[in-house]
C-alpha cells in the first residue's frame, strides 16, 4: 500500500491507500493505528482501499478538541483528498464510534457501514468511571504501563494461552503511543452520544463482527444491537476477543469480503430500481 499524507487542521494526517474501484475505508480503534488492518492490506484488489492513521495515532498528529465528530471529519478530509464521493466504511472498536459519527453527519457519502467489535450505545456510568480511572493511570504511570496492563485482556482466553507471541507483537507496536492521545480518545469516548437510533433509521447495509469472547463489547450487547438495521450482516468470530482481525484473520477476511459483496449487490439492485 502507498503511504500518503495531507495537512488537515494544521496537522499531518497520514493514510494508506491501494487499488482502484469502489472505495472501502477501514478505521482502527483506540491505541492502534492503521497497521492493525495489515492482514487486510491485499484483500480487495478490485477496490480503492483507504486506511487512515487517525489523528494522534501512527504517523498522524494529534489535533486539538478531539471528539468522535472531529475524527469523522478527518476521514472526510482523506476522502476529499482522494476525490472519493462515497465509500463503505468499517470501524474497529473506537473506529466504530467514529463510523457512527460519520453516518450521523455524512450519511450521503456511505454505501454501507460496519461495526467491527464496536457498539452504537453510549458508555454506561460504570464504563465512564472505568475510562476515568484509565485516564488517571495514564497520567500517573504513562501510556506504556497502561497498555501493558489493559491490552492482554482484549484477547480471547485461547489467544492468551496459546498465542502469547501475538499479544507481545501487538504490544511492541504500541510502545511509543502518546499518552496525550490516549487521554484525548478516552475523554471523547466518554462524551459520545448514543447512536443506536441510526441503526434503526438507515436503509444501508450494516455489518457487525462480534467476538464470542469480547470483554470490551460483550457478546449480548453486540447481538442486542444487530437486529436494529433493516439490512444486517452478522458474523460471529467464535475464537476471538476484541481484536478478531489479528486473532482470526482468515475468518475476518471471509466476513469482510462477504459484506462487501453484499453491498455491491445491494447497490446494483437499487440502481436498477431507480
Amino acid at each position: 500500500m502507498e503511504q500518503k499524507q495531507i495537512t488537515y487542521k494544521h496537522s499531518v494526517l497520514s493514510y494508506r491507500v491501494a487499488g482502484e474501484g469502489n472505495a472501502i475505508v477501514l478505521l482502527h480503534g483506540f491505541a492502534e493505528d492503521g497497521a492493525v488492518w495489515r492482514n487486510q492490506f491485499d484483500l480487495f484488489p478490485n477496490h480503492r482501499l483507504v486506511i487512515p492513521d487517525l489523528p494522534g495515532s501512527g504517523a498522524s498528529e494529534l489535533m486539538e478538541n478531539t471528539s468522535m465528530e472531529s475524527l469523522a471529519r478527518s476521514v472526510v478530509a482523506v476522502l476529499d483528498a482522494e476525490e472519493i464521493s462515497q465509500c463503505i466504511l468499517i470501524g474497529h472498536s473506537m473506529g466504530g464510534y467514529i463510523t457512527l459519527a460519520f453516518a450521523d453527519h455524512h450519511h450521503e457519502r456511505l454505501k454501507g457501514f460496519g461495526l467491527f467489535h464496536s457498539t452504537s450505545y453510549a458508555d454506561s456510568e460504570e464504563k465512564k468511571e472505568t475510562r476515568k480511572k484509565g485516564i488517571e493511570f495514564i497520567r500517573r504511570y504513562g501510556s506504556e504501563e497502561y497498555l501493558k496492563t489493559t491490552t492482554p485482556n482484549l484477547f480471547a482466553p485461547v489467544t492468551k494461552e496459546e498465542r502469547k507471541e501475538l499479544i507481545d507483537e501487538h504490544l511492541l507496536r504500541l510502545r511509543n503511543f502518546s499518552g496525550e492521545a490516549l487521554v484525548s480518545y478516552s475523554e471523547a469516548m466518554i462524551a459520545r452520544p448514543d447512536r443506536s437510533h441510526l441503526l434503526s433509521m438507515t436503509n444501508l447495509p450494516v455489518f457487525f463482527v462480534i467476538g464470542r469472547h469480547d470483554a470490551a463489547v460483550p457478546f449480548d450487547v453486540s447481538m442486542g444491537q444487530s437486529h436494529l438495521p433493516r439490512l444486517s450482516y452478522i458474523h460471529i468470530l467464535e475464537h476471538s476477543g476484541h481484536i478478531g482481525m489479528l486473532e482470526e484473520p482468515e475468518e475476518s477476511n471471509k466476513a469482510l469480503q462477504s459484506f462487501i459483496e453484499l453491498c455491491e449487490v445491494t447497490i446494483k439492485k437499487e440502481a436498477k430500481e431507480l
